[in-house]
């Protein structure tokens, strides 16, 4: 399916008309807000889709319009667009399930950070203006392949848009892993584990693990230590066609995490290996969007001290 991807000049065969919503479960205030997408967007003579959990334990609630529904592969092969209600997890989970299918995602933020769902509730009606006549910007974020490999075997694959991260699981005893780049061995590390995250995935748990903020521009990928033993396991970004191996040397209870919502058990000697997904996704931001001013409201920062 061609899906629609806005310029700076719309061009009204490129335009979506056919959406899919996508929100967080079992949430009155999320469903109202499907409510009011669903409706707002019917009456602008758009097809609306639901994904159908979401049909099912949020639209159900309020007893509304039957609208059809389905999985998210039935999305994929039928929306030219998805927009996500929801915070960023619920975006984490979209991205994963629709990356395949190249379906551009908006996000309604109604979490509490919000990272990556730009538009607030108070203003989501009015950005759908934006949104339907072609004025959201496109933005393309990577994704990483991760697969941990037992012996020959290959125990589990999965995507994850922000971030991989080995860790010593529920037991306090450190993890004692091996990093490898490309082949070449880098260090021996004994920490609490390690995170392996996107730029996307740079302001989420790698940010609270002291590592760097990396522009969505840039194509790299950090390699974040959790509490090392030794102090000199410094964070280290490397590019985005390196292939990262982590080979698990000692551990009791270790686990690799994919997004921080699906979890693997791992055992000494497993090895997780990571690579440039060949699937990206592409977030559309409203007009006037900036990540910088993001990272200001986010984060805090102060602003600039005003001329007199």
């Amino acid at each position: 399916m061609n899906h629609a991807f806005p310029q700076e000049s719309p061009d009204s065969a490129n335009l979506p008309k056919t959406i899919a919503l996508i929100g967080k479960y079992h949430s009155q205030e999320i469903a109202e807000s499907v409510r009011l997408l669903a409706k707002y967007l019917h009456e602008r003579g758009m097809t609306v889709l639901i994904e159908e959990e979401t049909a099912r334990n949020v639209v159900a609630q309020l007893d509304v319009r039957s609208w059809a529904s389905g999985s998210f592969s039935w999305l994929g092969a039928h929306a030219d667009m998805a927009i996500v209600v929801g915070g960023d997890g619920t975006m984490l989970n979209a991205a994963r399930q629709l990356a395949r299918y190249r379906v551009p995602l908006v996000g309604v933020n109604q979490g509490r950070l919000g990272f990556m769902t730009d538009i607030s509730r108070s203003e989501m009606l009015t950005a759908m203006d934006d949104l339907l006549d072609g004025r959201f910007v496109p933005e393309t974020r990577m994704l990483l392949d991760a697969e941990v490999v037992r012996g020959e075997r290959t125990v589990t694959a999965n995507l994850a848009l922000n971030d991989v991260v080995v860790d010593k699981g529920a037991i306090g005893r450190m993890i004692e892993l091996e990093l490898l780049v490309d082949g070449e061995f880098i260090y021996h590390l004994r920490s609490d584990g390690l995170i392996v995250a996107t730029s996307t995935g740079s302001t989420a748990y790698a940010l609270s693990a002291n590592g760097p903020i990396l522009h969505p521009r840039i194509s790299a990928i950090a390699l974040v230590p959790l509490c090392p033993h030794a102090l000199t396991n410094r964070p280290i970004v490397v590019g985005d066609r390196n292939e990262i191996e982590i080979r698990v040397a000692y551990a009791t209870d270790s686990r690799a995490h994919f997004d921080g919502q699906v979890t693997v058990d791992l055992k000494s000697g497993d090895c997780v290996r990571i690579r440039r997904s060949e699937y990206s996704i592409c977030l559309l931001h409203p007009p006037g969007y900036s990540y910088f001013a993001m990272l200001r409201q986010k984060l805090h920062w102060s602003e600039r001290p005003k001329e007199h």
